[in-house]
């Protein structure tokens, strides 16, 4: 089959339109079961609808999230056909549904009826055409890869890893791994629009390495703040330790009557530029240092 072909997802004794639920912010892959919260008036007549038939319901991402009342051009024409495996009503009124993703499939043609969007649709889904051993070689290169990803990505349940090796499907892997990416809206509809598995795994494979190197740089980043943080609170730890020290020692009260005289001596030498700021970085220092020092006998001195 070529990627231009497409059959009727359909029989001729099955129903030819199916209700459509606008999605904000998720896009449903294949073999995926999720909870979705509903409080749209069309999305719940459609839920209605589907729950009244067969229980299929064709789930499109919307463009944008921010657009409460979609129109068509508001929606990708390429979703999923689902099924629904639980409904409940809130008390708020709104709806918590379970779903399961199905087929890939595109939108033939839309349609606003009894209030909520309907739509005919034909399977997108392509049989995996790829050798057994390059198969093999690719299933094992992204699941490396994604390894790699969870650790780093502490989002990401490490228990997933364990879920996937169980996957032999290279389509069915593809779609899981992309599930529990971090990616935005259009990336992972990017994604549900290709139809071959093996380009599929190829361009995760792609973005996981993307990924990956985001979440090194920021790793890296995180690191320096975090040096940086450490020595200031050193820093605050020593100069309080200090003080600490000096006030056991009974010298806390006289140093701040010697500064004070040097800072006046300071003033009123009338000292300006060069000579000024070199009598202010010493007087600083002495501020940091034990009356006692040899070190402290040599900045006064200088000072003087």
């Amino acid at each position: 089959m070529s990627d231009q072909e497409i059959t009727p997802l359909l029989s001729e004794n099955s129903p030819q339109l199916v209700p459509v639920l606008p999605l904000r912010d998720v896009v449903v892959y294949p073999h995926m079961v999720i909870p979705l919260f509903v409080g749209r008036e069309k999305s719940i007549e459609a839920l209605d609808a589907a729950m009244q038939d067969n229980k299929k319901i064709l789930l499109l991402a919307q463009k944008n999230a921010e657009v409460d009342e979609p129109s068509q051009d508001d929606l990708y024409n390429i979703g999923t056909l689902s099924t629904i495996l639980q409904m409940l009503k809130l008390p708020d009124g709104t709806i918590k549904v379970l779903v399961e993703g199905g087929e890939r499939v595109i939108v033939d043609s839309l349609l606003e009826t009894n209030g909520y969007f309907s739509a005919s649709v034909q399977n997108l889904e392509k049989p995996a055409v790829i050798d057994e051993r390059e198969a093999e070689v690719l299933v094992r290169s992204v699941l490396n890869l994604f390894d790699q990803y969870v650790k780093l990505n502490k989002k990401v349940p490490p228990e997933i890893l364990t879920s996937l090796s169980g996957i032999d499907d290279p389509s069915r892997l593809a779609d899981t791994i992309s599930a529990h990416m971090s990616l935005k809206l259009d990336e992972k509809q990017e994604i549900l629009e290709i139809r071959d598995p093996r380009q599929r795994l190829e361009h995760i494979m792609s973005k996981i390495e993307g990924e990956i190197d985001l979440m090194h740089i920021e790793k890296r980043i995180r690191g320096r703040v975090k040096q940086q943080m450490e020595k200031s609170q050193r820093e605050y730890y020593l100069n309080e330790q200090m003080k600490a020290i000096q006030k056991e020692l009974g010298e806390l009260d006289e140093v701040p009557n010697e500064v004070d005289d040097l800072q006046d001596k300071i003033e009123k030498s009338g000292m300006t530029g060069e000579a000024r700021e070199k009598a202010d970085s010493e007087l600083n220092k002495l501020k940091m240092m034990s009356p006692m020092s040899a070190e402290a006998t040599v900045v006064r001195n200088y000072i003087d």
